[in-house]
């Protein structure tokens, strides 16, 4: 519902701010644009439904993922066991922070001019990325790192959440939304020195997260570098994808002279891109 009433406000904000985009790099298409954010909605529902649908684990089964403990491939082994309350708390710290990243964009007046816009490619961003990670958490299987030891609760390590370590919903989200800002902010401001800086914050951000929720046994090696692959490839490209396209056939008359000194005329046509 939360999510629900959010989105429905970024369009109202939307509807007041698109007419002011003589400036901004993009475009909204609201037929293409609203089908492909709603059908992310749906497909992000559909991917919570899957996921409460999975069996929880028994005491047996537990048993049965710490005797495999060695089978487990050579990058991911180190994270196996791993538990850490206080790693799990600060994770939520960067994580947090960077959906309020996009946010320091309205202090460039360009982009502040297109907010409605740019708040909709990014809900749209947001979408797709929870699009991606819940189907892909409800449909596999993988255990999370503490599953692997017994520092975590016993009620933790039975829960259904215990199921789905594959892969980092939290480190796709942060990449996302950072990758997006950066994006954004290279767009508006292509001649700018900073453009480097705040790509390295935005690569920087979303790779604490995934530090901390392995720390804290959440998630594997393999689950994070997914997750910040897929993140920070929707934060990026979707823009991209929402850029003007500066095609246009063209028609001109002509006169010239050639070589041979003879006149002629005719029509030219132009395209340009």
């Amino acid at each position: 519902m939360r999510i629900i009433i959010a989105f429905t406000t970024v369009l109202l904000l939307s509807q007041i701010s698109f007419g002011q985009q003589n400036a901004s790099p993009y475009e909204w298409k609201w037929k293409r644009d609203g089908i492909w954010t709603g059908a992310a909605f749906a497909a992000s529902a559909g991917g919570l439904l899957i996921i409460s649908s999975k069996d929880t684990y028994s005491d047996a089964d537990l048993a049965q993922i710490r005797s495999k403990i060695n089978d487990i491939n050579f990058i991911d082994r180190w994270v196996a066991g791993n538990y850490s309350e206080s790693a799990n708390t600060l994770s939520d710290v960067p994580f947090a922070f960077s959906f309020v990243a996009p946010f320091a964009l309205l202090l460039d007046k360009k982009a502040r001019n297109n907010s409605g816009q740019l708040f909709g490619i990014y809900i749209e961003s947001l979408a797709t990325t929870s699009a991606l990670f819940t189907i892909t958490a409800g449909l596999s299987n993988r255990s999370r790192p503490y599953t692997y030891g017994t520092e975590a609760p016993l009620e933790q390590r039975k829960s259904i959440t215990a199921t789905r370590s594959f892969y980092s919903g939290h480190v796709a989200a942060t990449a996302t939304a950072t990758f997006f800002a950066a994006k954004v902010y290279q767009d508006f401001n292509p001649d700018s020195p900073a453009i480097p800086y705040i790509y390295a914050g935005a690569a920087i951000l979303p790779a604490a997260v995934g530090y901390f929720r392995m720390q804290a046994g959440q998630h594997f090696l393999t689950d994070v570098l997914l997750g910040y692959g897929l993140g920070a490839l929707a934060g990026y490209y979707i823009p991209e994808l929402h850029k003007k396209k500066s095609r246009s056939f063209s028609f001109q008359p002509i006169m010239d002279q050639n070589f041979y000194g003879e006149n002629y005329q005719g029509i030219c046509l132009r395209y340009q891109f």
